[in-house]
C-alpha cells in the first residue's frame, strides 16, 4: 500500500530528477502527454501546466495515489504500467521512478518504441542505488530468519533488474531510437530523526509494509533504524547526507 503523505513527505529532493528529465523532452505541441506512474499527481500537474493544449493521461497501480492525484484535479486511472498501450496520439510518455518496479519493462519500452507514432518522446529515470547502503541494509534484515519467509515473496532479496544509461541507450537505439541517456548523483541533505528510515518508507519499503501487520512492521522499522543510522550518520549540524543515484533516458522515436 502507497501512502501519499508519506511520499510527499520529501517532495521537493524527489521532484529534483523528475525537472532534470523533462526538461530534456524538446516536445513542443505534444496531442497527448502520458504520466506513467503518476503518483500523488503533485508532478502530473507540472505536465499539464509545460503542454497545457496536450490531452493529459495518468496512470498509477495504486488507488491511493490515484486518489489523491484526483484530489488534485488529475483525471488519473488506476492501472498496471505493463497492461498500457499507446494511444494513436500520443506524443510523450514520461514515467518517473517506477518502471525499476516492473521487471519485464524493457521489454516493455522496446514495445512501446515501435507502437508510439513518428517522433514522439520516451522519457524515463529510475534509481540506480540498489547496491547503496540503505538498500543492502535492507535486504540484510530481510533475510533474517525472522523475517525472510514472509518477506522474500516482497522482492527485497535481490537488486532490482535496472540497466545502466548505456545500457538504456543500447535497448532503445536497436528499437529506432535517437537517444539522450546518462546518470546523476544527488546528495540529499535530511533532517530529523531517523531520516533516512523515513526516505525509504515513501518508497523501498512499501513491498514491506504491504505484507507485514502492524506490530512486526513496527519491528521491523525498529531493527532497520539503528542499521542505517549507522550507515548514514549524523553530522554535528544535525543534516544527514544521502546520496541518491538515478539513471535517465530520453528517447525519440524516428520521424
Amino acid at each position: 500500500m502507497w501512502d501519499p503523505q508519506q511520499y510527499l513527505a520529501f517532495d521537493d529532493h524527489r521532484a529534483r530528477p523528475f525537472f532534470d528529465l523533462v526538461a530534456r523532452v524538446r516536445a513542443e505541441t505534444p496531442r497527448r502527454v502520458v504520466d506513467l506512474g503518476c503518483g500523488p499527481g503533485n508532478l502530473t500537474a507540472a505536465l499539464a501546466q509545460r503542454w497545457p493544449e496536450a490531452t493529459l493521461e495518468a496512470l498509477d497501480s495504486s488507488p491511493e495515489m490515484v486518489a489523491a492525484a484526483r484530489e488534485r484535479g488529475i483525471d488519473a486511472k488506476t492501472g498496471d504500467v505493463v497492461d498500457w498501450r499507446p494511444s494513436a496520439d500520443t506524443d510523450v510518455v514520461v514515467s518517473n521512478a517506477v518502471l525499476q518496479w516492473v521487471p519485464e519493462h524493457r521489454e516493455l519500452l522496446a514495445g512501446w518504441a515501435r507502437e508510439l507514432p513518428a517522433g514522439a518522446w520516451i522519457a524515463f529515470q529510475v534509481p540506480g542505488n540498489f547496491d547503496a547502503p540503505s538498500h543492502r541494509a535492507i535486504r540484510e534484515l530481510a533475510g533474517r530468519e525472522q523475517w525472510q519467509d514472509r518477506l522474500a515473496p516482497a522482492g527485497l532479496l535481490e537488486p532490482r533488474a535496472v540497466l545502466d544509461p548505456e545500457g538504456y541507450a543500447a535497448l532503445l537505439t536497436t528499437a529506432g531510437c535517437t537517444v539522450d541517456a546518462w546518470e546523476t548523483t544527488y546528495l540529499q541533505r535530511l533532517e530529523g530523526e531517523d531520516p533516512v528510515l523515513e526516505w525509504v518508507t515513501g518508497t523501498t519499503l512499501t513491498p514491506v509494509r504491504t505484507v507485514l501487520e502492524d506490530p512486526d512492521w513496527a519491528e521491523f522499522r525498529r531493527q532497520l533504524a539503528p542499521l542505517l543510522s549507522a550507515a548514514y550518520p549524523r553530522h554535528p549540524d544535525g543534516s544527514t547526507w544521502l546520496p541518491f543515484r538515478r539513471v535517465f533516458t530520453v528517447a525519440r522515436t524516428a520521424c
